[in-house]
């Protein structure tokens, strides 16, 4: 079980309880390890000055020496430039504050940056471009490469809707449309967004509504954000007499979810076996996410691939105002991704192999110690294999996009049909009433109606009248 941060506080850092605020900023140093948090080169050293100060204290030469910054881990990766920029202010500005005021100052820090509270769904814009979209404290954020490209507040966000693959985010003047991997994940993705909007946009929890996702020829998914809003949350904690409880802080024992702080050399500069060994114990820690509502169930790209620039010569040239901890591609682990993917194809499957990159722990495990995998063969097989995987999943995907498109021209042809049955009745019913209007005057006075009229209305009309009169009869004698 990993317990973790569902509705991230808009202020973390005026929370009233130091336990809460201590939770809060567990969350915050996972989402910056975890490449979710995504910030300038001296924001992130003063975030990792922040949490050296408040795990091991004032800077101590006898317990601290050169280069002891490298040894943490706060990022996926980084350079020693940075490191050196995390000691010095280690060093120089934070002396003296104790645990709760270095977990307070990170507070206010990380709450100021555009990617704080971001909890990331991939997804593919309809260019084909892959995206990530993510529901914070303040709204709607898109995330493409490591820039923000939209971002809608929750007052202008008007609805929220999927149709199979496809989410659609209506503003007050604009629609945006986004491809998630496969339906469960678009339904999950829409689900988080209206528990998102009720939570943070509505004053009192008796507003909530059950929001559908359905419209007039599909059938759709109904779903009500249950619990209190954020106003009231944060009115109930105003109202907190207890005595403040003790909190146990963990210090340098990393815990199963979040290895953040850890001693041992850096995932740079070891060679790639070790790196891999380093990257599995790690992988072991986050397994437990796996199985949780917020999580994916897909092995984690590399970690390294996810943060800073690609050499420490760029990471060195670049400049402090322009650098950003993160790649070209905004990549945070997919280990820890909010996003359900329910489809493991064979496709999948057999490029991750053709990539070198094993489906599980224990595939990497054993790719490590050199056994072969079973069903391996020579390539020319694998590859024969994984074409007729691909080929048989492609032509599963016509015939469900034939059966969906059939199902659909079913119902639009039976509405159609409900329609005029309702207005050919409802014509009758206007027809035949005493309503004195100029245009049924004149379909009264035609041959046609008179011969409806006496022929078949008349008589329905007697044997309606006949029924209702045995019923009430009936009805009296008993």
């Amino acid at each position: 079980m990993c317990l973790r941060v569902k509705f991230y506080p808009p202020e973390p850092a005026a929370l009233k309880e130091e336990i809460t605020r201590y939770l809060v900023f567990l969350q915050i140093k996972r989402d910056l390890y975890h490449g979710r948090l995504l910030c300038k080169t001296s924001d992130a050293a003063m975030l990792a000055a922040h949490i050296l100060q408040a795990e091991i204290g004032d800077y101590d030469p006898g317990k601290h020496p050169e280069g002891y910054s490298s040894k943490f881990h706060f990022f996926p990766k980084h350079s020693e430039k940075l490191e050196r920029r995390i000691a010095d202010l280690h060093k120089t500005e934070l002396i003296g504050q104790i645990p709760e005021t270095s977990e307070r100052n990170f507070l206010q820090k990380a709450q100021m940056l555009e990617t704080y509270g971001v909890d990331p769904h991939p997804c593919k814009d309809v260019s084909g471009n892959p995206a990530f979209l993510a529901f914070t404290p303040f709204g709607f954020v898109v995330l493409q490469g490591n820039k923000r490209v939209h971002f809608l507040k929750w007052n202008e966000v008007t609805k929220l809707k999927f149709e199979g693959k496809t989410f659609h985010v209506y503003d007050q003047k604009i629609i945006l449309t986004y491809f998630a991997p496969t339906p469960e994940a678009c339904k999950h993705l829409w689900k988080c967004g209206v528990e998102n909007q009720a939570f943070y946009k509505l004053e009192k929890s008796s507003q909530v509504r059950t929001v559908s996702s359905s419209n007039l020829f599909f059938k759709g998914s109904r779903f009500r954000y249950s619990g209190r809003v954020a106003k009231e949350v944060m009115e109930q904690s105003a109202k907190i007499k207890r005595e403040p409880p003790e909190i146990h802080r963990a210090g340098l024992v990393p815990s199963r979810s979040c290895p953040s702080i850890t001693h041992g050399p850096r995932l740079s500069s070891v060679p790639r076996t070790r790196r891999r060994a380093v990257h599995i114990s790690i992988m072991e820690g986050l397994e437990s996410l796996r199985d949780s509502a917020h999580s994916t169930p897909v092995r984690s790209v590399s970690h390294g691939e996810s943060f800073l620039p690609r050499s420490r010569s760029q990471a060195t040239d670049a400049s402090e105002g322009a650098a950003v901890i993160s790649d070209e591609a905004y990549s945070p682990s997919d280990s820890v991704l909010p996003t359900p993917v329910a489809e493991q194809s064979m496709e999948l499957a057999a490029s991750r192999q053709v990539n070198g990159a094993p489906c599980s722990i224990e595939e990497e495990k054993e790719s490590e110690a050199g056994t072969p995998m079973q069903g391996g063969g020579d390539f020319g097989a694998g590859g024969r294999s994984a074409q007729e995987g691909g080929g048989g999943d492609s032509a599963l995907s016509e015939v469900e996009q034939v059966n969906k498109f059939v199902l659909s021209v079913l119902r639009l042809l039976l509405v159609t049909i409900g329609l005029l049955f309702v207005l050919l009745l409802l014509l009758i019913i206007l027809t035949e009433s005493d309503l004195d209007v100029a245009f049924l005057s004149d379909i009264r006075q035609t041959p046609e109606f008179e011969q409806f009229h006496y022929e078949y209305f008349c008589p329905l009309r007697r044997w309606f009248a006949c029924k209702l009169r045995w019923v009430g009869g009936l009805l009296i004698n008993k």
